[in-house]
């Protein structure tokens, strides 16, 4: 999945015209969340899954709340459990890295 670049994202607001970038940060990330150990996996949780437990983790609980409200909660925990398996294998064969943009913006007058 491709997704736009920090420059993309600053020039596709410019370009709708009605709002100001206040401010416009980029930070990277990497996706196994655990390096630091900020998060501590749940017993059941095997060593070699803690990354794929942290990221998942940490995008439920922003997604989660869109999924169910479109979705039910059932297919939604369905969703996480695919999309933990995924990043496991994906961090199993790369160190990936996500890219936040942060913007601050006003309406212009």
């Amino acid at each position: 999945m491709d997704t736009p670049s920090p420059k993309e994202v600053k020039k596709e607001v410019e370009k709708e015209g009605s709002l100001l970038i206040d401010r416009f940060d980029v930070s990277e990330v990497t996706w196994d969340s655990s390096t630091n150990n900020n998060l501590i996996p749940p017993e059941e949780c095997k060593e070699s899954d803690t990354g794929g437990y942290n990221t998942t983790k940490g995008m439920r609980a922003v997604v989660e709340p869109l999924l169910v409200s479109h979705f039910g909660l059932s297919i939604t925990k369905e969703v996480f459990l695919r999309y933990k398996k995924t990043i496991i294998k994906c961090i199993s064969k790369e160190e990936t890295k996500l890219i936040n943009v942060t913007e601050s913006m006003t309406t212009k007058a």
